[in-house]
């Protein structure tokens, strides 16, 4: 009912993995579970360096749980279901080590914002992404300073005003948020295999430094998201947006 979340950890590289049976989207206690892994595992020396990844061979995250949004009743509710996007961003931008995101999938809405949040991420050609948010009536704005950090504010636009259309792997690559795409997964798992391990041998203070440099400039992103929470916790409470999430459903 809540998804999985498990870690294995070897040879300094820990692999994040998580699930849901509703195309990997993400209810408020998986969330929260991805979070308190994260910051766990900030405080663990013997880590170098963080893999993230789904489980299956389809979607990587279809995004927020529509069950959960459809049950939301009150500003509170909305403001903390939002929130939980927002603690899992904030837990990968503090985190001291490099994450590596292993897309093998479409992603769609806070899935999007995963994979931008990671410092690195690898995609399949089947990894095309959606921000479908204004189609019912929200926005993806906990996400969106995640999102534009990597691919800019006029791509940012583009994700978002034509929230209808998918955009294939090769555009997310040309925008920044992959850095390589391939053909199949297994290509895809020897290059993050082959990553991880470079990465896990190199000195553990310069990658952490290396993570500063590229998380310039955010500090305030505790306070943005959570603003931005509270907007779309606003905004789905709304007739368009429930009507919206209840056609969809169907």
């Amino acid at each position: 009912m809540y998804g999985s979340l498990y870690t294995n950890t070897q040879n300094k590289i820990a692999t994040i993995e998580f699930s849901h049976p509703s195309s990997n989207s993400f209810p408020s206690e998986l969330l929260q579970r991805l979070t308190n892994e994260l910051q766990k595992l900030s405080q663990d020396k013997s880590v170098s360096v963080i893999i993230l990844k789904s489980e299956g061979d389809k979607t990587f995250c279809a995004g927020a749980s529509f069950d959960e949004l459809l049950q939301i009743d009150d500003l509170q509710k909305g403001e903390k279901f939002f929130s939980g996007f927002a603690n899992v961003i904030n837990a990968m931008r503090k985190c001291p080590q490099l994450i590596i995101g292993r897309i093998q999938g479409k992603a769609v809405g806070g899935g999007v914002g995963l994979a931008a949040a990671c410092d690195y991420a690898f995609a399949t050609e089947a990894s095309s992404i959606k921000l479908s948010e204004l189609t019912i009536g929200i926005g993806p704005f906990v996400i969106a300073p995640a999102v534009e950090r990597k691919i800019g504010t006029a791509a940012l636009a583009e994700l978002t005003i034509g929230g209808h259309e998918w955009q294939n792997a090769y555009w997310a690559k040309e925008k920044g948020l992959y850095a390589k795409v391939y053909e199949t997964i297994s290509e895809m798992d020897k290059e993050v295999d082959f990553l991880a391990q470079k990465l896990a041998s190199y000195n553990p203070e310069a990658l952490a430094e290396m993570k500063t440099v590229l998380w310039e400039n955010t500090a305030h992103w505790d306070e943005l998201l959570h603003e931005r929470a509270a907007i779309s916790g606003k905004l789905v409470l709304s007739e368009f947006t429930k009507n919206a999430l209840s056609q969809f459903k169907k």
